[in-house]
């Protein structure tokens, strides 16, 4: 959410550095919209979103190499004046605070620094998504983007101490530079420069801010499916886009715009704490692994000080950035993440308990195993005769507790059984047509195993099978064709109740059944909901 937040905003400080200062006042409605916009577009999907920014990457590019070569060409006798300054100042600063001081400068510095690792984190992030062999591909990307970043970063430093940029109200360093530079040339054509130039920059920025639209919801739907978020912002959209985590997403960035007016300098103390915690514990994670793997890989010490040294400097940076940044935004910081934390591990709670409360359920599902596997021969389906279709999501208690409620509140009411599953497709297994077959095949099998249960208990069955992002979507395609074969079907389907009904059960849990009866209600197709006590 900070990604998207302060990317956008830092875009928006590059575009109305060139505006008037009496524009200021619309910056904020103006990041977001952005901010709106982003969230828009990547419900659309991820291909369109990035498609839309590729030609930006030229333009930038090739306007801050023109910006770096002018600079040296035009000021090349300054060079040997920099560098002498340069160091008359660092003995200067070391004189004053000594060299311990000095480098906790540097180190606030580079901790200040931090949004520039939004795009090194969303390839780590992104690593799922990039083209085979993602592993090689994603250390190519990397060894680009540090060589780029470095020499852009060098490059505007070592432009500013020539031209002697320094800070003014209501403009970046960038837009400084950029007008210093172009005070000679004629207006028009400075002017068009330094528009360009600057909405390269903005729209850049812009782009920065996919990172998070892309791997927040990812990180979401891992999360969710690992059960420390609601199950629901695993599922795909039409698009084949995590909408619930989009959404979320581009929803906390806006408030965020809002609560903090857009300003960066707030922005940047929010994030960079928030990624100086993301590092430590991915470095932690790593030097975890290397002692875990010492039985079996050879180099295994030389990798763990590696991670351990990094471990090490991004601690220190979040300690110290922590402590020295504690009443400047950053106590704001360090009690929302606590609290995401916290959430997180109630959900967590939640759903074991209510894991362990279904295991009941399942003691049901042994004996109903070997019914189902001495398949009988059976007559067909009768499609004249009363049909009990029943949906189900696995062969489970939930699904086998529904299926006998069905049939002793009905009893000899049905001949026929029809089991519908739809295999949602999800970000656990919406990773290539293997696993979308894969998944095919498993509810088959599945739905089978139902047909194979109730033929042991005398009834005609009969298995109806789908895959889509959306369950009850999938369902709605498949009733005329049930609907069809089985004029006299009646609709069943099970829904967990509790308890104690909670405004976190009723959040967390599937709500699919009421969805679905609502959709054949509509239909005119009786439904009946059989509640399935935990």
């Amino acid at each position: 959410m900070l990604t998207v937040t302060i990317s956008v905003a830092s875009g928006g400080d590059a575009l109305f550095s060139i505006l008037p200062p009496a524009w200021q006042t619309w910056k904020l409605p103006f990041v977001s919209v952005g901010v709106a916009f982003l969230t828009l577009l990547n419900l659309r999907g991820v291909k369109e979103s990035v498609l839309l920014w590729v030609p930006v990457f030229f333009v930038f590019i090739i306007t801050h190499a023109f910006v770096f070569l002018y600079v040296l060409a035009t000021h090349f006798t300054g060079l040997v004046d920099v560098a002498g300054s340069t160091v008359t100042e660092v003995r200067a600063v070391s004189s004053q605070v000594g060299w311990f001081g000095m480098f906790a400068l540097l180190l606030k510095a580079y901790s200040m620094g931090a949004g520039t690792y939004t795009g090194i984190e969303a390839v780590s992030n992104g690593l799922p998504i990039l083209r085979e062999p993602r592993v090689e591909t994603g250390k190519r990307t990397m060894r680009y983007m540090g060589v780029s970043l470095a020499v852009t970063v060098a490059g505007l430093l070592l432009s500013y101490l020539l031209v002697g940029v320094e800070s003014q109200q209501d403009k970046t360093l960038n837009a400084v530079l950029f007008d210093r530079l172009t005070q000679s040339w004629p207006a028009a054509a400075g002017f068009g420069f330094v528009l360009i130039t600057l909405a390269s920059e903005a729209a850049l920025l812009f782009i920065a801010a996919q990172a998070g639209f892309l791997d927040g919801p990812r990180v979401l739907a891992n999360m969710a499916l690992d059960r420390w978020f609601p199950t629901r912002f695993a599922n795909l959209s039409d698009r084949f886009v995590t909408q619930n985590g989009v959404v979320l997403i581009g929803a906390t960035a806006l408030v965020m715009m809002i609560l903090t007016r857009g300003s960066v300098a707030l922005l940047v103390v929010l994030y960079s704490i928030n990624v100086f915690i993301t590092f430590s514990l991915s470095q932690l994670g790593m030097v975890r692994h290397w002692w875990n793997q010492r039985d079996v890989e050879p180099a295994w010490k030389k990798k763990l000080a590696i991670n351990g040294i990094g471990l090490l400097l991004t601690g220190f940076i979040l300690i110290s950035l922590s402590a020295v940044k504690f009443h400047e935004g950053g106590w704001i910081t360090l009690l929302a993440t606590g609290a995401l934390i916290a959430i997180a591990f109630a959900i967590k709670r939640h759903y074991a308990r209510v894991s362990q409360q279904l295991r009941r359920l399942d003691e049901v599902v042994p004996a109903a195993n070997v019914a189902a596997e001495k398949v009988p021969e059976t007559a067909a389906c009768d499609p004249e005769a009363k049909t009990a279709v029943l949906f189900v999501n696995g062969f489970n208690g939930l699904g086998l507790h529904t299926v006998l409620n069905a049939t002793r509140l009905f009893s000899g009411a049905f001949r026929n059984f029809v089991f519908v599953q739809i295999g949602v497709v999800d970000a656990g297994n919406f990773k290539g047509a293997t696993e979308i077959e894969r998944l095919r095949a498993h509810i088959r099998a599945e739905c089978e195993r139902y047909v194979g249960y109730l033929r042991m208990q005398g009834y005609a069955a009969a298995p109806f099978t789908a895959i889509g992002p959306d369950a009850v979507e999938e369902i709605a395609r498949l009733t005329p064709e049930i609907t069809a074969q089985f004029p006299n079907a009646v609709f069943f389907g099970g829904q967990l109740l509790f308890e104690r009904e909670t405004l976190a059960s009723r959040w967390l849990h599937n709500h699919t059944i009421f969805a679905l009866q609502r959709r054949l209600f509509l239909l005119g197709l009786p439904f009946v909901i059989l509640p399935i006590r935990v």
